[in-house]
């Protein structure tokens, strides 16, 4: 099944690269691809900002916070940007531990302190946790299997085995180690997208709509099935790409149909 995701991907990913990646600025791809992202990963965890909301804080910032909108959740979005922006300015640099832990304090700077009190950006949990119907195992051990963790999806990038599976894999096992009190799920798709544009591939959107199959891929990878999480990437990647170019297509017709 994942052979044939692989081969479907990547025969996608040249024509995407060359009709929708190379043909915007870069700077105005980079900054379309973080609008999406950031709306969709923090709507995973509930943030009720759209796309348009996103989009709006991003080019304005807190002068034109949309309405109703908790502070938390602005500002929430606010250190996504600046992770989102940190990960990117060291998308080369190698997976440690201080890399994580720095990207976790941008990431949860203005918030992890309200939701969890005592808890601190850039630190590891204290206790251990549950989230939903899953209960995870002794943080202790757990956390010192992060730096096991880096090392081996190093050595996975090093071998050049295919990132969309070496990002997968990383992100099932990085969930279930789950070593912060907030932001773990953020993390992930952060640095799941980090082991991505290291390789030169496009940023994975993990849509708010797909959240239900996400989590379901989730599970099935902490029961020791992880085609269907890496069956997952692919699949969302695909239907992505295969989406873009195809309204492309559509509004280049639309915008010459005036000339029919």
């Amino acid at each position: 099944m994942c052979e044939d995701l692989e081969k479907t991907y990547n025969e996608l990913l040249a024509e995407y690269q060359k009709t929708i990646a190379e043909k915007m600025a870069a700077e105005d791809y980079l900054q379309y691809n973080e609008i999406l992202f950031s709306a969709h990963s923090l709507g995973i965890e509930g943030s009720s900002y759209t796309i348009n909301d996103t989009k709006a804080l991003k080019e304005l910032g807190l002068g034109v916070v949309p309405q109703n909108k908790p502070l938390v959740e602005t500002m929430e979005m606010l250190d996504h940007f600046h992770a989102y922006e940190q990960m990117l300015a060291a998308v080369q640099s190698p997976l440690t531990e201080d890399y994580v832990l720095s990207l976790h304090a941008t990431l949860t700077h203005h918030t992890i302190s309200y939701r969890h009190p005592g808890a601190s950006p850039g630190e590891y949990t204290t206790m251990d946790m549950g989230a939903g119907d899953t209960l995870f195992g002794d943080h202790e051990q757990l956390i010192k299997r992060v730096p096991d963790l880096l090392a081996h999806t190093e050595r996975a990038i090093q071998k050049g085995l295919p990132p969309m599976f070496t990002a997968a894999i990383f992100h099932g096992h990085f969930i279930y180690l789950h070593p912060f009190r907030d932001g773990n799920g953020r993390m992930a798709r952060l640095l799941s997208n980090k082991i991505l544009l290291q390789a030169g591939h496009p940023i994975l959107i993990i849509t708010r709509e797909s959240k239900e199959e996400y989590v379901r891929a989730l599970k099935l990878f902490h029961k020791d099935s992880a085609e269907y999480l890496v069956a997952f990437f692919y699949e969302s990647a695909i239907k992505r790409m295969r989406e873009e170019m195809e309204e492309k297509k559509r509004n280049t017709i639309k915008g010459l149909s005036f000339l029919l």
